[in-house]
């Protein structure tokens, strides 16, 4: 029953992360209904927001399979926990790709005819990333290597990840209330996207960006799912973030918590 209630809270955990989301960049990329990345950052991170309160009593709300690694490697959850974790996080994330194709799918037809866009192309990237990220786009003036993208989407992971930690763990004496700190962890969301996106459209979630890729790969997107034939997507938008949100928790349990721990001695 216990792994019922994991699976379930982190399943409707990520699938609502995901659907509010890419949600935001589907409507951006369809109707031009937001203007600027800090819009589609803030829904992200309102969007994160919403879906901890509504499973942190399901599951631990971790939505993210960096996250639980990190948690896991630092021993504040047990590995025996993790597989139906990561199940339910990238099943989530799979599932609001599909209902995310299914609402705008009129749409992405109406849009894709109109531009004269062949669905499979370079061109339809333009589209498919609403989906998934692409530190690559064809006619983008800005121009990212690969060993950037994946700096970047490790910068961006550890940053969140140090900012999760900082804002639960008890042994930090200036942490929010647990009532208001997934607000915060949105807003930590919000910045890391404002950070990175610009270089990598910012994963930052290895379930976040493989679910609804696959959604576009199944249906007609093909290799402009997966146009790094050289495993860049692996790299930059699934190794990346798990590398960046260990090396957190590592510098988190090693370093600050023993330093926050002896400052909370102090103070007593």
């Amino acid at each position: 029953m216990e792994y019922v209630r994991d699976f379930i809270g982190e399943f409707l955990g990520t699938f609502l992360l995901v659907l509010f989301g890419c949600g935001s960049v589907a409507v951006s990329v369809l109707f031009n209904s937001h203007n600027g990345l800090f819009q589609i950052a803030l829904i992200w991170g309102v969007g994160v927001s919403l879906a901890i309160y509504a499973t942190r009593h399901l599951s631990c709300a971790h939505l993210n399979p960096a996250v639980t690694l990190a948690m896991v490697a630092s021993k504040r959850m047990a590995l025996r926990k993790m597989p139906a974790y990561l199940l339910a996080q990238f099943t989530g994330a799979f599932c609001a790709g599909l209902g995310l194709y299914f609402l705008f799918n009129p749409s992405i037809v109406a849009f894709e005819a109109a531009r004269h866009i062949v669905r499979g192309t370079p061109e339809s990237m333009q589209v498919a990333k609403m989906f998934g990220e692409y530190y690559q786009l064809p006619g983008s003036e800005t121009v990212v290597s690969l060993p950037l993208a994946i700096g970047a989407e490790a910068v961006g992971t550890f940053l969140l990840v140090l900012m999760i930690f900082s804002l639960t763990e008890g042994c930090n004496l200036g942490r929010p209330d647990d009532n208001v700190a997934p607000l915060f962890i949105g807003l930590s969301v919000s910045s890391a996207i404002c950070l990175v996106a610009p270089l990598t459209q910012a994963g930052l979630n290895p379930a976040r960006d493989f679910g609804p890729r696959l959604v576009a790969w199944l249906f007609g997107w093909g290799s402009a799912a997966f146009p790094d034939q050289s495993g860049g997507f692996f790299y930059v938008y699934i190794l990346a973030p798990v590398i960046g949100a260990l090396a957190a928790g590592l510098l988190f349990t090693c370093v600050l918590e023993p330093l926050m721990k002896k400052t909370a001695c102090q103070c007593n």
